[in-house]
Parts: structure tokens; C-alpha cells; sequence
């Protein structure tokens, strides 16, 4: 664990890497009743459930910790895990808050690109990871590393930056500017503030349509934009293509046409061999 947090501490230093976990913990004081329930509806909806009893959820990349919290409310058993230590912080707080000294919800630091630690953890019912794998780095790593995580008939829940070609390498030379140069970071946030998806995202956070959406802010939504780095993109016929042939089908999907990401849930087949 050292070795991970020295780790990211060097990438932040060295502007190799956004500071989600900081942006979360600002996210978490405008975090209410109102956004868990929009987390929580986003859950049933894409995973066309009810709720989750009896399920175990694996959340990839906790973040804030709020995709964890409503996971665990709907009625799963709950493993987060980390790369960020302040977004590990992040999902404990919540944790402490809502559900203290709960054994059936585990908080730790990991990384999805770390074989040694995966290769500890059982297979689990769902395994979410909502724009997350796209900073790793090593994106289609990630995405490979996931599927022994999924039991046999269970989903994996995905989503991932949506590829628009120059407009995508427009705002990879953003974020690698905004991690890189931090005197630039408020004239980045500026800038972009009026980028065509962020109006309506600002109209519906306070319509309070964005709540119900996916319980997120509006605000700290458009700093993680600006700034995630590393980042990384791929197509819906990509991530298709990419789990078809390691035996998973498509279950739900939302797409967008625009800068976002592209939601995928897919079950893991009985025949699922999980290879390169």
C-alpha cells in the first residue's frame, strides 16, 4: 500500500495525473439525500433491478465513495478499492457516515492494473467501474483485468469517454495542460465552462434533473472534465467487440454523440474465457 500511495504521490508531482480524490472531497459537501437516491436510481435503472439483496457489487475505482453507498443502501455486499488514497478517504468517510462498522462493506487502497492484488479478490455478482478505467493509463489493460472479476452469469457495468477523434485529442492536450501547468488550471476551467455539453448539464443539475440522473454536481463534474488525466477513449463498437469475443453480451447500454461517456452492462456467458 506504501508503494501505491508513494506512487501516485510522485504522478501528481510531476503532472502525470489529475487529483480526483481532492475534487471528490470537495464533492462531498454538496453530497445529499437527494443525489444518493439519484445514485441509486441510475443502479436500478441500468442494471434493470429492483434492488441488489443478496448481490455482491464490486466498485472499481470508488471515487467518491457515493456509487459504493448505493450499492450498499439497495442491499449489496460491497468491496471499493481505490488507486487515489484521498478518494480511498473519500468512500470510508461515507462509509463512517451511513454505514459504521458494517462487515459487509470493505474499503481499500488497490489498482485495478495490479494482478497481485486482484488475483486476491473472489468473483462478485456486479462489478461497476463508472469513467474510471479510461485514467488509468493503461486503459484496455483495465478493461481486460475486470473480467475474472465477474462471476459466471454475473454483469459488468462500464462507462467509458466516448472516442470523437480530433475533438478527443483537442481535450487530451486540455487535461495534460491543466495537470501539467497549474498556473493554467482556473483559465482551462474558464475556457470550457460554456463547451456545448455544459450548459444543459448546469440547466439540469439545477432543474434537479442531473440529481436524478446519477446524484452527481454539475460543478465538480466539470473540474473532473477539465482535468482528468491521464485520458483515454474508445468507440461502442470497441468495447463491443472487445468483451464479445471474452464471452460477455450486451445487457443495457446508453450512448452518447457527444464528449461523455458510453454505458455498457454485460453479462459474463457461461462459455466466457476471459483472454487476450
Amino acid at each position: 500500500m506504501k508503494q501505491n500511495m508513494s506512487t501516485h504521490a510522485e504522478e501528481l508531482k510531476s503532472g502525470e495525473r489529475f487529483a480526483f480524490g481532492s475534487n471528490w472531497r470537495r464533492f462531498h459537501r454538496v453530497l445529499d439525500e437527494n443525489r444518493i437516491l439519484g445514485a441509486e436510481a441510475s443502479l436500478r435503472d441500468m442494471l434493470n433491478v429492483e434492488n441488489l439483496q443478496g448481490k455482491t457489487f464490486l466498485d472499481v475505482g470508488s471515487g467518491s465513495g457515493l456509487f459504493s453507498l448505493a450499492a450498499r443502501r439497495l442491499g449489496a455486499s460491497v468491496h471499493s478499492f481505490d488507486y487515489d488514497p484521498q478518494s480511498v478517504e473519500c468512500t470510508e468517510e461515507l462509509k463512517r457516515r451511513y454505514f459504521p462498522d458494517d462487515s459487509q462493506w470493505v474499503v481499500e487502497t488497490g489498482s485495478v492494473l495490479d494482478l497481485t492484488y486482484l488475483g486476491k479478490l473472489p468473483q462478485f455478482d456486479i462489478v461497476y467501474s463508472w469513467g474510471v478505467l479510461h485514467h488509468t493509463g493503461s486503459m484496455w489493460e483495465a478493461l481486460s483485468n475486470l473480467c475474472p472479476l465477474v462471476s459466471e452469469k454475473g454483469k459488468l457495468f462500464i462507462a467509458i469517454y466516448n472516442d470523437e477523434g480530433l475533438c478527443s485529442r483537442y481535450w487530451l492536450a486540455v487535461k495534460r495542460a491543466y495537470v501539467r501547468f497549474p498556473s493554467l488550471r482556473w483559465l482551462l476551467v474558464l475556457i470550457h465552462t460554456f463547451y456545448p455539453f455544459l450548459p444543459s448539464r448546469i440547466y439540469r443539475a439545477f432543474t434537479g434533473r442531473l440529481n436524478r440522473e446519477r446524484g452527481m454536481s454539475a460543478w465538480y463534474d466539470l473540474i473532473d472534465w477539465v482535468g482528468g488525466y491521464p485520458f483515454e477513449v474508445a468507440s461502442v463498437k470497441e468495447l463491443f467487440d472487445f468483451y464479445r469475443v471474452k464471452g460477455f453480451r450486451l445487457e443495457n447500454i446508453r450512448t452518447t454523440n457527444r464528449s461523455g461517456c458510453n454505458e455498457l452492462v454485460l453479462m459474463k456467458t457461461p462459455t466466457s474465457t476471459c483472454v487476450e
